[in-house]
């Protein structure tokens, strides 16, 4: 079995890199940063269109799933490349990758908890999804008004919604795809969200009595990715500890 995979160097990714060759898999991993343990590195910006055009003419199917997990944190002055990274160098790497998957594999998107508002948000979210590329961010940032939270939360919203508008496209290709977001995970990035997001983050947490662990994360990515999961199409897989469901109790006075 072969596994390709943006993000493997650090956090949520790491873990799925180890928990991918602890079950058999051959692991290609598309990082800007050399991930440990993986059988194969392909260096990719991917912030940069013409980066990961070269990055997948490096590696030669079939694989049988690709986990687009590489992405970017809520940080001021980043903007443009979070858009670029957690967006748009997700698709244009996951377009050029499909060719290479197995009949009956898998896609997997990392989204986020934060992407949660995307129906709310739809008419952005398209506009974000029909930029041509990275060129058209900067007028879109302007225009738009987008602040780096604003910026991440959109790119989170987008993968969800581009991960639910390919799921009858995957289908007749005989693949499947789906997008896992989680929310207050411990890793690196962390205090990125809390600053960014404020007291939210740190009452959210205390409601629920501590935040994700990356290998409980990972654990579902790389369920989602395998074989067992053949029948799980086109849906955001939210993993917050309950957070969500106690926002909802309280908007809906339950």
């Amino acid at each position: 079995m072969r596994a390709a995979m943006t993000g493997a160097a650090t956090g949520i990714g790491a873990i799925v890199a180890q928990k991918l060759k602890a079950r058999g898999y051959e692991v290609v991993a598309f990082d800007i940063a050399e991930p440990e343990g993986v059988d194969q590195w392909v260096q990719t910006d991917m912030s940069d269109p013409a980066a990961i055009a070269r990055a997948v003419l490096e590696v030669d199917g079939p694989f049988e799933c690709l986990i687009n997990n590489a992405g970017l944190p809520p940080r001021d002055g980043l903007e443009e490349t979070i858009l670029a990274v957690n967006y748009l160098g997700l698709v244009q790497l996951s377009e050029a990758m499909l060719p290479k998957l197995a009949p009956g594999g898998a896609v997997v998107n990392t989204a986020s908890r934060a992407g949660a508002m995307w129906r709310d948000n739809l008419v952005q979210v398209k506009a974000l999804m029909a930029l041509s590329g990275p060129e058209a961010l900067s007028g879109f940032v302007a225009e738009q008004q987008i602040d780096y939270v604003r910026a991440y939360n959109l790119s989170k919203e987008a993968v969800i919604a581009w991960t639910l508008a390919q799921t009858e496209r995957l289908i007749a290709m005989d693949l499947r795809v789906n997008s896992v977001s989680p929310a207050a995970v411990s890793t690196g990035i962390l205090e990125d969200f809390t600053a960014a997001f404020g007291e939210r983050v740190a009452k959210n947490i205390a409601r629920v009595g501590r935040p994700g662990r990356p290998e409980e994360v990972a654990d579902l990515i790389v369920f989602l990715a395998g074989s067992d999961s053949h029948w799980i199409r086109g849906c955001d897989h939210v993993i917050d500890g309950g957070m969500s469901a106690l926002a909802q109790t309280d908007q809906l006075g339950l």
